[in-house]
């Protein structure tokens, strides 16, 4: 299980004295603890699906963060959030490229029958559920939007 991995790696960066990887598996540890208490999935634990879904948003908070402080000048932080990036896309699926989200767009497209912008949904939905977390969601909705707007 992913969350096994990740306490796994916790302990071996600690022996290491890591402390940058320390406090990021620390920190998604406990990001985890938070859903799984909210979830009522203390005891049983989250599936990797679920593990995924939150390390995606982490590493897309990170980005975000990055992008922010770039903008304002400090380019230091931002390095350090895109280093936080980093250490938590290890756990992630290889990213699909964009001609591959494209290709499953398209496919999308054909299988739904979608025609036009409000189908948008069906054909995220059905690339999602064959990409899952290894295509990035608003890659996804931008060609989505693209090719239905064409």
């Amino acid at each position: 299980m992913l969350e096994d991995k990740i306490e796994r790696d916790l302990k071996t960066a600690l022996l290491a004295k890591d402390t940058q990887r320390v406090s990021v598996l620390r920190g998604i540890k406990s990001v985890l603890l938070n859903v799984k208490v909210a979830e009522g999935k203390r005891e049983s634990g989250l599936k990797d699906e679920e593990v995924l879904a939150v390390l995606v948003k982490e590493a897309k908070k990170r980005q975000e963060s990055a992008d922010l402080y770039s903008q304002g000048g400090s380019q230091e932080k931002a390095d350090a959030e895109l280093a936080e990036k980093a250490i938590i896309e290890e756990y992630l699926p290889e990213q699909l490229s964009e001609e591959e989200v494209a290709a499953l767009v398209d496919e999308a497209i054909k299988t739904t029958g979608a025609q036009e912008a409000k189908d948008m949904g069906k054909v995220i939905g059905a690339v999602r559920a064959k990409a899952g977390a290894g295509a990035d969601g608003s890659l996804i909705a931008r060609l989505a939007k693209e090719k239905l707007n064409a």
